[in-house]
């Protein structure tokens, strides 16, 4: 002991050697037993089990101490052939003074806390428990878990050893008998009504895929048949048809799994057409669709691994899914608008399921609420696809048509080539026996449609999908398109489309059968037509509007850019007028051009050059700031219009009145130039050929212009404006058969203003459109009203029309709706138009004249002979009435004004021409009018203008002479 003692070492030694034979000697013992009362219904005995792993067939525990105290050691051999190893102990003690029976049940398979990848998905959990007193408790039956019976007598606390087949044991609970009878005979009513649901829905999917014959409907019925197997396999439904060995449920659960990740892809892929337009795409859906495939036979010998990557499958599907739908739904699929709603149920389905394996959801209710869940998928899906089952009717077999019947479905179309999509084989045939198709590449347009995606234009490939797509989806229309396809020599050609579809028995779109021709020359005519609308036809610079049009655009971009500072010049050539009267119209025209291009040699590209009217330009300059370099820009522009022009053997030497003005804040399009206008004139006023920058003086001079712009602008509202009725005579027996309406102003305080004065500055101002609007309503009311007097049915009106109205595209629009809202007769009402206005534009002009030619409205050409007088445009222009001018009739009697009224007179009548004489003065030139047969005259000799009223009168009073008469 003494030399023990010297060493402590030595002891410590020892003592530890003995604590550690102990541990290893000792068996391991139960945490504090679970207290059971006769109220408790389901205790979760999880957190009160010790679970010991790798021990072994024998397993050795120390009890927790009885009523008596006494801590007792049991071995407990295992009852398995192939045992697990695996232990568990928990500890249960009855405090009551009466006998309880209770319980023990292990779910086989529980979805919460599962697991994403490599998933727990279900097993036998506990071999047997073995009690610290009495026998091995009694197993019950049941299928979905490891249910033992216990039973605790007053005043015991009892240890039981419970043999595990896993190593897993997710969920163990105490339940009382009648308790968990209850539970589990509730969740069984619950799933028989969601499997019939999935089973009704199924069938009911198969038999509209039987009827059906899209790929939508076998797609959505496998999917409806899929989710069924799933559900009768969650709800431990499939072993009551097809008998599970024990350890297999696991590979079941993995292949349905695998199933719904598979047809919902397939679902997706077949609803959405995707094979129509994508070919990658669709290729990369077979590798998906092979890959799941193989997870298939994987599940077979890894289910856990299969199961894994099939969830992972569809959380990869519902995200790709939503990415198609959302860009589908921008280009206006229907098919994919329609499967939005049903699309963000699956996702949020999928992310139900996500935390509920991952634990963090864990109640009883959210497994077979998942089920339900995906029954109420496949319904909306259902009510998705019946929509397109039981829409459209049609009797058009699918079969492949014969050469006769392709040219007879042709013939509905117009055309060169013929245009025949079959639909349910993906073929395209366009083909034609002329030359309809002359340089295309016709070899490369037959075939699936998306062959046509790379010699299509890229900025008609969207349109010309969505347009097969729409009609595929309502199954009616006609497909009326214009688009751009590349020829073999690799220029693009304008063709259009006139198709309309097939449908067959089944009411589906089984084919669409058109023409197709070449219409690139129209598109250049109409581009043609576009251009001149916008541009000035002698020079090609702009006109007026578009250079307003870009003032805007400046206006808008010096709003938020301060550098942005263009100055504004207006250009008039001094006394230009001359030059015209002395060298003639068409050496003005070559010295207007000569100017335009000299002018515009000048500028940089971000300076622009527009001709405003005959003589003048507009310039806004960008290029340059700084005072001194606009001051000095400004004289070059004077030096460039004082440049000789030589024309023949003399020069030409004209000059311009410049005026100028730098951008204000705050200040419209329409204010600048005007503020340019007033300094050009204020240089023409000083002489010309100067340069004049904008001063805020210069306004009054202008104050009288503006002030009765301003006016003219309050008019409409003050009821200032009327029209007056100039009676138009039928010739041979001086009745009244029409009116021209005359535009009057009536100022408040001037009194009447002439239409000399404010009908130019309304042209200027824009304000020209307001008044021909309202000139063309009260017209055409005034006439409708006159038309119900007896005899009067076939009375007239006619109605000039200014220059911004001809190149309004609302003009037609406007003459229709007043013809409806009147009920007028459409050839009652005369549109008249002079010659210098028609052949501003002779293009456009032509075109919208035919267009009112064909409502029937009347077109009178009026002062004719006092413009061009261009022959061929007379009889290019579809006029029924020629309105002879006053000049020719009016002043001294010169014999070749005779010959000319009689040539404009027979030569209207050749031309099928009503002739209207303006300005008879004199009964001597009325009775020449009556021999040449000229039908009618208008002229203060036969009525001055009338008003409304008085003209209402003429009528009444002409109709009851004649009335009197008979």
């Amino acid at each position: 002991m003494p030399q023990l003692s010297r060493s402590p070492a030595l002891l410590f030694c020892l003592l530890g050697f003995f604590l550690l034979a102990w541990a290893c000697a000792t068996p391991a013992s139960a945490f504090a037993p679970v207290s059971i009362g006769r109220e408790d219904v389901a205790i979760d005995l999880a957190p009160a089990i010790d679970i010991h792993r790798g021990r072994g067939a024998n397993f050795q525990v120390s009890t927790i101490p009885g009523s008596d105290g006494i801590v007792r050691r049991i071995e407990v051999e295992s009852s398995s052939s192939n045992p697990s190893g695996n232990w568990a102990v928990f500890a249960l003690a009855n405090n009551t003074d009466e006998q309880i029976d209770r319980l023990v049940v292990a779910p086989h398979f529980r979805l919460s806390g599962s697991g994403l990848v490599w998933p727990d998905l279900g097993s036998q959990r506990i071999v047997a428990i073995t009690p610290s007193e009495g026998f091995a408790l009694d197993r019950q039956d049941s299928p979905e878990a490891d249910v033992f019976l216990v039973t605790l007598d007053p005043g015991t606390v009892i240890t039981f050893v419970a043999e595990l087949a896993s190593d897993k044991l997710p969920e163990i609970r105490l339940w009382e008998p009648n308790a968990y009878k209850d539970t589990v005979n509730a969740f069984t009513l619950y799933r028989g009504i969601v499997l019939g649901i999935a089973g009704l829905l199924a069938v009911f999917l198969t038999i509209l895929f039987v009827v059906k014959g899209s790929p939508m409907f076998p797609a959505t019925a496998a999917l409806a048949w899929a989710v069924l197997a799933y559900i009768c396999i969650d709800f431990d439904f499939w072993q009551k048809l097809v008998p599970i060995v024990p350890g297999e449920e696991r590979i079941w659960r993995a292949g349905t799994e695998v199933a719904l990740a598979f047809t919902l892809v397939v679902f997706l892929y077949a609803y959405l057409n995707l094979n129509r337009w994508h070919g990658i795409l669709s290729a990369f859906t077979a590798l998906w669709l092979v890959g799941l495939g193989g997870l298939g036979a994987l599940a077979a010998f890894d289910p856990p691994m299969a199961s894994g990557i099939a969830r992972m499958s569809m959380a990869a599907t519902a995200g790709v899914g939503l990415l198609l739908i959302l860009y589908l739904s921008a280009m206006r699929y229907d098919r994919a608008i329609m499967l939005i709603p049903t699309w963000l149920l699956i996702i949020a389905w999928l992310a139900t399921g996500w935390l509920t394996i991952t634990g963090q959801i864990h109640n009883d209710i959210i497994q077979p609420a998942l089920g339900g869940g995906l029954v109420l998928v496949v319904l909306l899906i259902g009510f998705t696809v019946m929509q397109h089952a039981f829409a459209g009717n049609g009797s058009f077999g699918s079969g492949l048509l014969s050469d006769m019947e392709r040219r007879a479905l042709a013939l509905a179309g117009t055309g060169d080539a013929i245009w025949d999509w079959d639909v349910a084989r993906d073929r395209i045939f366009a083909g034609s026996d002329t030359d309809g198709l002359l340089g295309m590449p016709v070899a490369a347009m037959n075939g699936p449609a998306r062959d046509w995606l790379p010699i299509l234009h890229p900025d008609d490939r969207d349109r010309f999908k969505i347009t097969l797509d729409t009609i595929l989806e309502h199954r009616r229309g006609r497909i009326a398109q214009d688009f751009r396809l590349r020829s073999d020599d690799g220029h693009y050609h304008w063709m259009n489309l006139q198709a309309r579809p097939v449908l067959g028995s089944n009411g589906e779109v089984v084919r669409c059968v058109g023409t197709l021709k070449d219409v690139t020359d129209r598109k250049k005519a109409e581009e043609r037509l576009l251009h001149d609308a916008l541009h000035d036809q002698l020079t090609g610079l702009p006109n007026r509007e578009l250079f307003i049009d870009r003032l805007n655009s400046i206006a808008a971009l010096a709003a938020s850019h301060p550098d942005v500072r263009p100055t504004l010049f207006v250009i008039d050539i001094d006394r230009f007028k001359q030059v015209n009267d002395d060298f003639g119209m068409a050496t003005g025209d070559t010295i207007i051009l000569t100017l335009g291009r000299r002018l515009k040699r000048v500028l940089k590209p971000q300076d622009s050059l527009a001709r405003l009217t005959g003589d003048q330009f507009g310039l806004i300059l960008m290029s340059e700031a700084e005072i001194g370099a606009v001051g000095s820009f400004a004289e070059a522009l004077r030096e460039v219009v004082r440049a000789p022009i030589t024309f023949g053997d003399r020069d030409i030497i004209l000059t311009g009145s410049i005026g100028l003005t730098g951008w204000t804040d705050g200040a419209s399009a329409d204010e600048v130039l005007r503020d340019a206008e007033l300094a050009m004139y204020q240089a023409k006023r000083l002489g010309g050929d100067r340069i004049e920058p904008f001063r805020p003086g210069y306004k009054t001079h202008a104050s009288g212009r503006v002030e009765l712009e301003s006016d003219l602008r309050r008019a409409f509202g003050r009821n200032e404006l009327s029209l007056m009725f100039q009676p138009i005579v039928k010739l041979s027996s001086s009745e009244i058969v029409g009116f021209e309406a005359l535009l009057r102003w009536n100022h408040a305080k001037r009194g009447p203003i002439s239409p000399y004065e404010f009908i130019p500055m309304a042209e200027n101002t824009g304000l020209i459109v307001q008044l021909g609007q309202f000139a063309l309503d009260e017209a055409t009311r005034r006439l409708s009203d006159w038309q119900k007097l007896p005899g009067q049915s076939k009375l007239f009106c006619s109605v000039n029309i200014s220059s911004r109205q001809l190149i309004r595209q609302d003009l037609l629009n406007d003459v229709r709706h007043i013809l409806k809202r009147y009920n007028l007769p459409p050839e009652t009402l005369k549109l008249e138009l002079t010659e210098s206005l028609v052949m501003d534009n002779p293009e456009r002009s032509a075109k919208l004249l035919e267009r009112l030619k064909e409502m029937g409205v009347g077109l009178s050409l009026d002062d004719f002979g006092t413009g061009y007088s261009a022959l061929s445009y007379l009889i290019r222009f579809p006029f029924d009435t020629l309105k002879i001018d006053q000049t020719f009739l009016r002043g001294d009697a010169h014999p070749q004004k005779q010959i000319i009224v009689q040539s404009i007179v027979t030569m209207a009548h050749e031309l099928g021409l009503a002739v209207v004489a303006e300005g008879v003065d004199k009964e001597i030139d009325a009775q020449r009018l009556r021999q040449l047969n000229c039908e009618y005259v208008q002229s203060f000799m036969f009525s001055p203008p009338l008003t409304a009223e008085e003209a209402r009168r003429r009528l009444q009073d002409r109709q009851g002479r004649k009335a009197a008469v008979v």
